[in-house]
């Protein structure tokens, strides 16, 4: 591919709440065009501004997928920020029509079978390549890398991420506020986990996934994390040549009294997807009373401490009646809701930033390595802060490490074709540096073991 800017023609699928940063680095290169296709036409018009060179239309790809062929066609890349679960639909006519395409989603079983046609394609699709997963990979391999360029290997590798309020931001019972999109955190919330430990495998169904955790201790901050693990661990053995290590976690930062609150929310059943049909005029405590199948009166969060055998320390009650799920004057949206989207709306509404504040972004690593004469202890983290009344912390870093790639792709710069994450010098090394440009660096320090 031409290293040259002309006519560079991008197609970007979604405007969520990360998409500023990549839209407004993307639209500052001279010679690429973005076309912003999104069921909400209005923010393409408010991210794209008065730029010449960017362009909104609608689309929306469950009612008219037909659409997608002749979007992509029209353009040299694609990078889809739709629900995942599309992203092999986009990587087909992305196929179809030659086309280079990314996302920062995993790399799923259905993407990954792609891999083959993509490399006939003589195309390029890039995934996992935000913040976690993203950053994350990039900064791993770029320590597991160095201790074997220097003659050791990787025994131990723990990461946590974790995207929170800022200190001064964290002001409500619930110690968490919404940088990304509220349904995708509750969905998360729903994942089975498996991890390495000490050589020994351990997985931990959805339903017991707060049950699992610890304490983390940063000196960067004053206070601590709880942390649970993220998805499946294991593959990432493999994907990051660790053959040596006898423990492989992947975990997840959250606030302090996060997992106790949350796995009873789960036992309650608010993370359940399936549609209920019988909400109409109901309030969000009848609601309450008809998933424990205990009576709308005065003793109801007594008669659920009991159901559910709720702890009075962290005051797990106390957060719900804050959020209002104990209201019996607010009514449920609609009266067709699962309870997952009952509990999202509730979210929305009362877990939001306030104007001027800002959220942080936590990447750690622990790394032990081994050396013919020596052991040591190797940590990076990444600690970022959002802009007041500016771009999250969230938004710029999922954002601007897919915008870096989506410049070296067009440019030139990467040359493989197939599915591929960001675990090669080739591409971690020019995104990291670019990166570390733009104030999103890691620090990573060694500690002798």
């Amino acid at each position: 591919m031409a290293s040259d800017n002309k006519n560079k023609k991008i197609l970007l699928l979604g405007a969520g709440l990360v998409t500023r940063p990549l839209v407004n680095y993307l639209l500052d290169i001279p010679g690429f065009t973005l076309t912003i296709a999104t069921r909400t036409a209005t923010k393409a018009f408010a991210l794209i501004g008065n730029r010449k060179n960017g362009f909104g239309e609608y689309f929306d790809i469950e009612t008219n997928p037909d659409a997608l062929d002749g979007l992509v066609k029209k353009h040299d890349l694609v990078i889809s920020l739709l629900p995942a679960m599309h992203h092999p639909t986009v990587a087909k006519a992305a196929i179809k029509n030659k086309k280079l395409m990314l996302t920062t989603s995993y790399v799923s079983p259905a993407m990954k079978a792609l891999d083959q046609d993509a490399k006939d394609a003589g195309i390029l699709i890039m995934n996992e390549i935000g913040l976690d997963p993203g950053i994350d990979h990039m900064s791993a391999m770029r320590v597991i890398h160095g201790v074997r360029k220097n003659g050791g290997k990787v025994t131990s590798f723990r990461s946590y991420c974790g995207g929170l309020p800022a200190p001064e931001a964290n002001t409500n019972p619930f110690g968490y506020k919404f940088s990304w999109s509220p349904r995708g955190v509750v969905l998360a919330a729903r994942n089975s986990a498996k991890y390495l430990e000490n050589g020994k495998i351990v997985e931990i169904p959805g339903e017991d996934l707060f049950d699992h955790f610890h304490y983390v201790k940063l000196d960067e901050l004053k206070d601590g994390f709880e942390a649970y693990a993220n998805r499946d661990s294991i593959p990432y053995i493999d994907v990051y040549g660790l053959k040596d290590a006898h423990t492989m976690y992947r975990g997840t930062f959250r606030n302090l009294g996060h997992c106790v609150t949350w796995k009873k929310l789960a036992d309650l059943g608010l993370f359940e997807v399936e549609v209920m049909s019988s909400l109409e005029g109901m309030s969000y405590r009848d609601f309450m009373a008809m998933l424990t199948d205990v009576p709308n009166d005065a003793n109801l969060e007594n008669a659920i401490v009991k159901k559910l055998n709720i702890p009075s320390d962290p005051p797990v009650i106390e957060k719900w009646t804050w959020l209002g799920l104990f209201d019996n004057t607010k009514p449920i949206p609609k009266p067709e809701m699962s309870p997952l989207d009952v509990l999202v709306a509730i979210f929305l509404e009362k877990l939001q930033y306030e104007p001027g504040e800002r959220d942080m972004v936590v990447l750690h690593h622990i790394f032990e390595a081994e050396y013919p004469d020596r052991k040591e202890k190797i940590t990076s983290t990444l600690l970022d802060f959002g802009i007041p009344n500016g771009d999250t912390s969230m938004a710029r870093t999922v954002g601007l490490p897919a915008a870096v790639a989506v410049r070296m792709m067009l440019q030139g710069e990467m040359n493989m074709t197939g599915v591929h994450v960001p675990v090669i010098p080739e591409i971690y090394n020019p995104v990291l540096n670019e990166l570390e440009t733009l104030g999103i660096k890691c620090k990573e320090r060694v500690i002798p073991i």
